[in-house]
C-alpha cells in the first residue's frame, strides 16, 4: 500500500473534522486545489498524458472552428475590435488551429486579439510556446469574468465537464445528498446525508422526478454558465461549447476517473487522476438564457464538423499528404466523427449562444 498523497492526507483531515464530504467540495479539491490539484500541477493532455482530447486527435477540428469563429463574425457585422476567447485551451493547439485556418480571411484576423482562460500555470507555459511568433496579440486570464468587456466570441471544449458536480440519492423519504466518508477499514467511500433535502423535489425536471428509488441525479452550480450567457447578451457575442454529455435532464451517476488513458476508481489518488461528468446540455442552455443570450442545439459533434466541412477538409490534407500519412486522416475523421464506443462523434456534442440579434449561428442555422 503506496504512503497517502499529500491531498488525501487533507482530504482525511476535513472529514475527521467536519463529517462527510459532498461530492462537489471533493471533485473540486482533486480538480482545483491550489498545490495538490489535478488541473493546476501537471500536463494532462497527449500520449503520456490521462486523455486526449479533439484538438490533439487531428488539425482538422480546430482549422474547422476558425472558420466558425469567421462565419460567426460576419454574422456580427464584422466587428473592428472583436476579442476571441478560450476556456480551458489546452496546450494551445485548437488556437493555433484555429489561427492558421484564419489566412483565408485576413480582415477577420486583424480584427481580433485572443483571451486565453487558464488555470494551470502548466498549460500556459505550453499555450506561450505554441502561439508564440503569432501575429495575433495574445492575453491570459484566470476566469472569464477579468476578460475585458466588448464583442467576443467564446469557444469552450472540454471545460464543463471538469466543473464540479453535486449528487443526490433518491429514497423513499425524498432525495439525500451524496456524501464521501471514511469507512470502517479506512477507505473513502460513498455515504448520503442522513436527512432529504429540503424543497428540492419542487426543483427537479419533470423526467428526474419519476426517478425510481436509489437513483443519482447530478447537477452543477450554475454560475459559469450564467456568466457565459450574460457576456454573451451584454457585448452582442457568440460562444460555441463542446463537450461530453447528455441533451436533456436526467438521472444517472456519471463521475468517473481517468488516469493514463485508462478508467480508475473516483475514490482513489486523488489529485492524480482526471475526475469528469456528463454535461448536462438542457441545464447549461437553461442557465445561459436565463441571462439573455439565446441557445442553439445540441448537435452531435459528428453533425456539427460535417456541417463545418470536415469530411472536404480532409480529402483535401489526403490528396497533399504522403501515402503514409493518408490513413492518419481517416482515422482522425473515424474517431471525430464516428458513433462508436472509442469514437466522439456521438457522445460529444455541442451548443451555441448567441446575442438574439445575430439569429442562429453557422452550423445551427438548418
Amino acid at each position: 500500500m503506496t504512503d497517502p498523497s499529500p491531498l488525501e492526507i487533507e482530504i482525511r483531515r476535513r472529514i475527521t473534522a467536519a463529517g462527510p464530504m459532498p461530492v462537489s467540495e471533493y471533485m473540486a479539491l482533486c480538480l482545483s486545489d491550489p498545490q495538490h490539484g489535478y488541473y493546476t500541477t501537471r500536463d494532462p493532455l497527449g500520449a503520456r498524458g490521462d486523455f486526449i482530447t479533439a484538438p490533439e486527435i487531428s488539425q482538422m477540428f480546430g482549422e474547422l472552428i476558425g472558420l466558425w469563429m469567421a462565419a460567426t463574425w460576419k454574422k456580427m457585422d464584422s466587428p473592428e475590435n472583436v476579442r476571441v476567447v478560450e476556456i480551458g485551451p489546452g496546450r494551445g493547439t485548437l488556437m493555433k488551429d484555429a489561427l492558421r485556418a484564419l489566412n483565408v480571411m485576413p480582415g477577420f484576423r486583424e480584427a481580433i486579439v485572443v483571451h486565453l482562460v487558464e488555470i494551470n500555470p502548466i498549460l500556459r507555459a505550453q499555450q506561450e510556446r505554441m502561439l508564440d511568433g503569432q501575429p495575433t496579440p495574445v492575453s491570459w486570464f484566470a476566469s472569464l469574468d477579468e476578460v475585458p468587456e466588448g464583442p467576443q466570441i467564446i469557444i469552450a471544449n472540454e471545460f464543463f465537464d471538469a466543473l464540479p458536480i453535486n449528487q443526490a440519492v433518491k429514497t423513499e423519504r425524498g432525495w439525500h445528498e451524496r456524501r464521501i466518508e471514511i469507512d470502517a477499514e479506512g477507505h473513502f467511500a460513498f455515504t448520503q446525508a442522513p436527512d432529504p433535502l429540503p424543497h428540492f423535489e419542487a426543483l427537479l425536471p419533470p423526467a428526474v422526478k419519476k426517478a425510481p428509488t436509489g437513483a443519482i441525479y447530478e447537477w452543477r452550480d450554475e454560475r459559469a454558465a450564467m456568466t457565459l450567457g450574460r457576456r454573451i447578451a451584454k457585448n452582442r457575442g457568440a460562444a460555441l461549447v463542446i463537450d461530453y454529455g447528455h441533451a436533456h435532464s436526467d438521472v444517472g451517476d456519471t463521475l468517473q476517473a481517468v488516469g493514463g488513458h485508462a478508467y480508475a476508481d473516483v475514490l482513489t489518488r486523488p489529485g492524480e487522476v482526471d475526475l469528469t461528468a456528463h454535461v448536462d446540455f438542457q441545464a447549461l442552455l437553461r442557465a445561459a438564457e436565463a441571462m439573455g443570450a439565446v441557445g442553439y442545439g445540441p448537435l452531435e459533434q459528428g453533425e456539427l464538423l460535417r456541417r463545418l466541412g470536415i469530411e472536404t477538409r480532409a480529402a483535401t490534407l489526403k490528396a497533399r499528404a504522403l501515402p503514409s500519412a493518408v490513413q492518419k486522416v481517416d482515422d482522425a475523421l473515424a474517431r471525430l466523427t464516428g458513433h462508436g464506443r472509442t469514437e466522439m462523434g456521438t457522445l460529444f456534442k455541442a451548443i451555441a449562444l448567441a446575442h438574439p440579434s445575430l439569429g442562429a449561428p453557422p452550423a445551427f442555422d438548418r
